[in-house]
């Protein structure tokens, strides 16, 4: 386990890297640090691992953006704004490593906690999983979730979780294609998947993955307008006071 590393956990096991995010205080939000960590431990990876685990805590796997950190710029901080830019590069590492990415799934899935599922190249999840997008309640939309969103379940799918804010369980996940693979155990699954990709060969990963770039272009074509949508959205004052009123009070904006 790398010491330096304040909010996420690493462990490897021969070719098999596991990354956890890891912030327990805070309901496993993301802030820039977990951001910056991840790609560093995502660039550490790049010369050694066939395989990437990306796992949560039992009843959280990542709940989105941390309120408390956003809420703590004023509406014209540009350090909140400047989240999305690496987060987006983050989620094309995971999308696009020389490496299989997993991501292992329990508890709740939210906001930008979607968008780390959806980028890895596999999800296995837990039917108890519950995967949500959140953010219309407070003004916002997921600007950089949705490109890796509909490219595993479809457009007309990705807009119905954006408008509804309901959550879906791990099942539904499975049947809409956001999940790969589901059950009761998903440690069982997960441990009969890796055996064989670590016998794939390093540079079959790479050749495959770019090849595969070359018919999906969608994520780096979609790059700067989630990016610009996202810190328009953030900048927005009014915005700004429903975040910091939440995180401050836990209410929704509707609440009196």
């Amino acid at each position: 386990m790398s010491s330096h590393y304040e909010t996420i956990r690493i462990r490897h096991q021969g070719p098999v890297t596991y990354i956890q995010l890891y912030r327990p205080d805070a309901d496993n939000s993301i802030n820039g640090r977990m951001i910056m960590e991840c790609s560093e431990a995502l660039m550490d990876c790049n010369n050694h691992a066939r395989v990437i685990v990306l796992e949560g805590l039992p009843d959280v796997f990542c709940s989105g953006a941390d309120f408390k950190h956003v809420s703590s710029y004023d509406a014209a901080g540009s350090e909140a704004l400047d989240v999305a830019a690496p987060l987006y590069a983050l989620w094309e590492q995971l999308a696009n490593g020389p490496y299989v990415t997993i991501a292992h799934v329990k508890g709740k899935v939210n906001a930008g906690g979607v968008g780390f599922a959806a980028a890895c190249d596999m999800v296995i999840a837990e039917d108890s999983a519950q995967f949500s997008l959140s953010e219309m309640l407070f003004g916002l939309f997921p600007a950089c979730v949705l490109p890796f969103l509909i490219r595993r379940i479809g457009y007309q799918r990705s807009h119905y979780l954006t408008l509804s804010t309901q959550a879906i369980s791990g099942r539904q996940a499975y049947e809409w294609g956001l999940v790969d693979a589901v059950g009761p155990d998903s440690e069982l699954l997960l441990r009969k998947h890796l055996p064989r990709l670590t016998r794939i060969s390093r540079e079959s990963i790479v050749y495959y993955k770019l090849y595969m770039s070359k018919l999906r272009d969608d994520i780096s074509a979609a790059k700067p307008e989630a990016i610009r949508a996202n810190q328009t959205m953030f900048a927005d004052p009014s915005n700004r006071e429903r975040i910091s009123r939440y995180a401050a009070t836990g209410l929704f904006p509707w609440e009196a």
